[in-house]
């Protein structure tokens, strides 16, 4: 299973990251909601955790976007 993680906070992240590579999962991590809303358009994904609060592009403008482009992968939004 292929999970994007959009996670801007570096300890959140990369908590995320360990934890899911070690349950077995293929995980790919995006620093800032720019980036994650590039892989989330282009690649194949099972799964999609995105936070909420990102600095250049919130997580539910990246969603709306991925929406309205068709694509239907889950998606579990992050927050505090």
């Amino acid at each position: 299973m292929r999970i994007l993680v959009i996670e801007d906070e570096i300890k959140t992240g990369d908590y995320l990251h360990k934890g899911l590579n070690e349950a077995g999962f293929s995980v790919v991590l995006a620093r800032n909601g720019l980036d994650g809303l590039h892989i989330i358009m282009s690649e194949e994904l099972d799964l999609a955790i995105v936070d909420v609060m990102l600095p250049d592009i919130d997580g539910f403008k990246i969603v709306q976007l991925f929406r309205d482009s068709g694509k239907q992968t889950p998606v579990l939004f992050l927050t505090a």
